[in-house]
């Protein structure tokens, strides 16, 4: 069963990193195999981790309706008895998915679980469970808000928390983020502010050559389309000239 648990980690971290060079079919692939591995393991809440992080990556991959099916599935996982931690995380990857499906209510709703257990998290002393390492914060809803407010549309939504997003995660997942606070400033309409954030991103990317990050600036990228664009955008294209992640 140990030797289950290993290989289902293992897996997972495999499936990050498959994920992060932006190869979505051996991503998938790991990922379920972390899921299996787990099951095998016996872990119920190992299990309810790596289907949870298959959810968030269905989610990111515009896969609304499959990332919520997960998301029912690694609650059920848990039988009733979830820590305050994965309730925490779990909520917040269900308003990922609901965002990703165009909901902006049901992704309300979610956020404001997820921050209320967030928030119930801070009475606590005691270490979160493994396979959390890392308590889930406040600021880390604050991201995935952020995230949330990209995908519909929202730019209150964006810039009202990206101060306290980007206070989280480490030097990929605050790229990421970025390119959805400069999503936020051109859903506002703002293009310059827009592409120096994204400008920072790609740089980063580019730093820890993230295909994730770089594909990611290139669809930014995409959803602008203008005759005549500032010069900020045209040297963010040069930038993306050439680049093969």
């Amino acid at each position: 069963m140990r030797l289950a648990a290993v290989g289902s980690e293992a897996a997972s971290l495999s499936g990050w990193l498959a994920w992060d060079m932006g190869n979505h079919g051996s991503a998938r692939a790991r990922y379920g195999a972390a899921v299996n591995a787990a099951r095998s393991a016996g872990d119920p809440l190992l299990t309810a981790y790596q289907v949870g992080s298959l959810a968030s990556f269905e989610a990111h991959a515009g896969n609304g309706v499959q990332a919520l099916n997960l998301t029912g599935r690694a609650r059920r996982a848990l039988r009733g008895r979830s820590p305050a931690v994965a309730d925490a995380w779990m909520s917040s990857i269900e308003a990922l998915g609901h965002a990703a499906a165009g909901d902006r209510r049901s992704a309300d709703k979610a956020l404001v679980r997820s921050r209320k257990a967030a928030e119930g998290l801070l009475e606590q002393e005691a270490p979160p469970p493994w396979p959390w390492v890392f308590s889930f914060t406040a600021e880390k809803v604050a991201a995935h808000r952020v995230t949330c407010g990209a995908w519909l549309g929202l730019p209150d939504w964006v810039l009202s928390d990206d101060v306290g997003a980007l206070a989280t995660g480490h030097a990929k997942q605050r790229a990421l983020l970025l390119l959805d606070i400069a999503s936020g400033h051109l859903a506002a309409g703002r293009v310059e502010g827009a592409f120096a954030v994204a400008t920072r991103a790609l740089e980063a990317g580019l730093k820890y050559r993230s295909g994730r990050i770089v594909e990611r600036a290139r669809a930014l990228r995409r959803s602008l389309a203008l005759s005549s664009p500032p010069r900020v955008v045209r040297d963010f294209d040069e930038r993306l000239h050439g680049v093969y992640l």
